[in-house]
């Protein structure tokens, strides 16, 4: 059945002020909001533009001009003689002007952050995992391991890429974030040694500290990991845990050869470390690369934990990530997760299940998107700021870039004045070290990256720009 929405229903759920001026960018923006919310369903009927402007009392211009700021922004589609119905733009359409560049609705271009949008196939994933919902309303509604359905996906798909794995070894988490607090809260105590990368992933150096645990910074090279420097650091820190990004590592993007996931693992063993592997990246090769191995692959006594994710590959809000590791450490951590949270959201358990049957697609178009702004990202950098350099990696999500001198956080200041959030490289190291790097994510659109560069190499500052409260440093 047709799904629709008469224009006394949409008008009740607008909150446009009276006063607001220009009145049809209002309305755009109250629709477009309310499409963003949940709030208004997509691929709903919405009423006639006469009809909205008898029911809002306006005019019918008005209504018209707003609905076609919204076609071209990519949350209506119309059929001549059918109407028009609720839709979600896909990355490549969306524009400087969209809530998505600027979250925050203060108009800086979101660099200082890695997150991409939602995945095209997010809707039809929403719509198949709404049949079976009403199947789990029978039970109690929360599992500290997570929905078995899900579980099985995950484990199939690490089976996939040659790691044999079974459900019982697998927990849902409340996204990778989560899963690393659980991890470390389980594996290290006051004190006690946490070997990671510099740089590294800034929020796991806060859940260390949290912790109470003494972080080992290695230094990560401008060719990767350097096998003798990891190894020694953790024979002689006694490293309790050690943290790794093999994956397309975040932010330098460097991906780990087996030949060192195998010494690594090897290391751990003789020094009795364990390793926490955050596989965040993992889905998401760019170019064409030699297959290589999950890091437990090398494993042979239980020392390697996995972490997962579907906030790269997918969207990251559906907070869903995932542990893999022995049956008995699973145990052990639904039983600390139970204190916490007790389980993930179901329907956003099912939701996953269902992407996880279309994953090679997702990464066939998120290949295709990255690929497409990473080479806007760096035809701009090449265009406009000639002295930065970098190197591109064959996959992730950003370029990490080395500045002509130490002053990172004076370029964040004057992007910031230019209209540009930017994520100084401090942010990824253990000591506030890292002060001639940048991490510049190519996850946005490539007509965002491209002004965003250009605003950052010549634009004027914004009129009465004061700096605001220090950002926290995210994904």
């Amino acid at each position: 059945m047709d799904r629709h929405l008469s224009a006394p229903q949409l008008a009740r759920l607008l909150e446009v002020p009276p006063g607001a001026r220009p009145y049809y960018k209002a309305l755009a923006g109250a629709v477009r909001g309310l499409i963003l919310d949940g709030r208004l369903p997509v691929k709903m009927r919405v009423p006639a533009e006469r009809h909205l402007a008898e029911a809002l009392g306006v005019s019918r211009t008005t209504v018209t001009t707003a609905y076609d700021r919204l076609r071209e922004q990519g949350y209506l589609e119309s059929r001549q003689g059918a109407g028009s119905w609720t839709a979600l733009p896909g990355p490549a359409a969306l524009g400087s002007d969209n809530p998505w560049i600027a979250p925050d609705d203060d108009g800086l271009l979101p660099l200082h952050t890695a997150a991409p949008a939602a995945t095209p196939f997010l809707a039809d994933a929403i719509a198949e995992a709404a049949q079976s919902y009403h199947r789990y309303a029978l039970g109690i509604g929360y599992d500290p391991a997570g929905l078995l359905t899900l579980r099985e996906a995950i484990a199939e798909r690490y089976c996939r890429r040659g790691l044999a794995t079974r459900p019982d070894q697998i927990i849902v988490t409340t996204g990778a974030q989560q899963a690393i607090h659980l991890t470390l809260t389980l594996l290290a105590g006051q004190g006690d040694p946490v070997l990671v990368e510099s740089p590294t992933y800034p929020h796991v150096l806060d859940v260390a500290r949290i912790r109470g645990a003494r972080l080992v910074p290695v230094g990560l090279q401008d060719d990767g990991w350097h096998m003798d420097l990891v190894t020694g650091a953790m024979r002689q820190s006694a490293a309790r845990v050690a943290y790794v990004i093999p994956d397309f590592h975040n932010p330098t993007g460097h991906l780990m050869t087996d030949a060192d996931r195998s010494e690594l693992v090897a290391a751990a063993r003789r020094n009795d470390t364990m390793l926490l592997a955050d596989e965040t990246w993992a889905e998401l090769a760019i170019d064409e690369v030699a297959p290589w191995s999950p890091l437990a692959s090398f494993d042979t006594d239980g020392r390697v934990v996995s972490i997962g994710s579907a906030s790269k590959l997918w969207w990251g809000g559906l907070r869903i990530g995932w542990v893999r590791g022995t049956a008995a450490l699973v145990r052990r951590l639904a039983v600390l997760r139970a204190a916490v949270d007790i389980s993930s959201a179901v329907f956003e358990q099912l939701v996953v299940a269902e992407l996880f049957g279309g994953i090679e697609d997702s990464r066939a178009e998120r290949r295709r998107a990255l690929g497409e702004s990473r080479a806007a990202l760096v035809a701009a950098l090449g265009a406009h700021l000639p002295a930065w350099s970098f190197t591109v990696t064959p996959g992730g999500g950003s370029l990490w870039v080395r500045l002509d001198a130490p002053v990172a956080t004076s370029v964040v200041e004057a992007a910031a004045s230019r209209g540009v959030r930017l994520a100084p490289g401090s942010w990824f190291g253990a000591e506030g070290a890292l002060e001639r790097y940048l991490r510049l994510p190519f996850t946005q659109p490539p007509q965002v990256l491209e002004e965003a560069i250009s605003r950052i190499a010549s634009g004027p500052s914004r009129p009465g720009y004061r700096p605001a409260t220090p950002l926290t440093p995210t994904l």
